[in-house]
């Protein structure tokens, strides 16, 4: 199956061991506020990291969230660090896919807390264009790099010669799929909520090559000044 811009197959998924030590890196939570808690998330509306910061928000007690769409981890540290947040939440590892390296990196240049290590249960669902008759006008697959990683074995066998491209979010990938931003025979990987957020079509549910299908999220808070 074709593959672009560089992607490799995953190898040794293994945090280094100097961002080992930043997850025992306790804080006490957000400070208390009257307002809302805001949340950013490496992602848009409908995206997995969306789902996390919900989930993370009702366990934990934390009353009315503000969700910020900030896409990657990168920007989700930068804006913990300059106080536009008060949590982020971003994806850090998969049990079929591996380490999230965007991630990693990320977390290697930016100063934070980690409030919480947890996880969330991800289904992948093939999406498309309401005017798209079938799958065999499908000529693309657009999705983020882990979600490509984790239904790997599964669109080998189903789309074996059909290109997959990368975007930088799979809610965003539906986004782009629904406004008109990628050519309507394209495909896209992302969440089942996806397709009523942004008026798609459900063309395949649960896709993912292990169904028992888990990812580790990071809720992080600002470090004290």
């Amino acid at each position: 199956m074709p593959m672009h811009k560089g992607w490799s197959s995953p190898g040794e998924h293994r945090i280094p061991d100097g961002l080992a030590e930043r997850r025992h890196e306790q804080a006490e939570g957000p400070p208390p506020q009257n307002g809302p808690v805001r949340v950013g998330v490496m992602g848009i509306r409908g995206s997995f990291s969306e789902e996390a910061a919900l989930e993370y928000a009702r366990d934990n007690h934390l009353g009315r969230i503000e969700i910020a769409e900030l896409v990657t981890t990168a920007r989700v540290l930068a804006a913990l660090e300059a106080g536009e947040i008060d949590l982020g939440v971003f994806a850090l590892e998969n049990s079929h896919g591996g380490v999230v390296y965007e991630s990693v990196y990320a977390m290697a240049t930016h100063r934070f807390h980690i409030e919480d290590l947890f996880e969330i249960d991800v289904n992948h669902t093939l999406l498309v264009h309401p005017d798209l008759d079938g799958r065999e006008g499908i000529d693309r697959i657009a999705t983020h790099q882990q979600a490509f990683s984790q239904c790997r074995m599964w669109l080998r066998h189903h789309f074996p010669l059909t290109p997959v491209t990368e975007e930088p979010d799979t809610a965003e990938a539906a986004r782009l799929l629904a406004s008109g931003e990628l050519p309507p025979t394209t495909a896209v990987i992302a969440a089942e909520r996806c397709a009523e957020l942004f008026g798609l079509r459900v063309l395949e549910r649960r896709i993912q090559d292990l169904k028992f299908n888990f990812t580790t999220f990071v809720a992080a808070s600002r470090m004290p000044s």
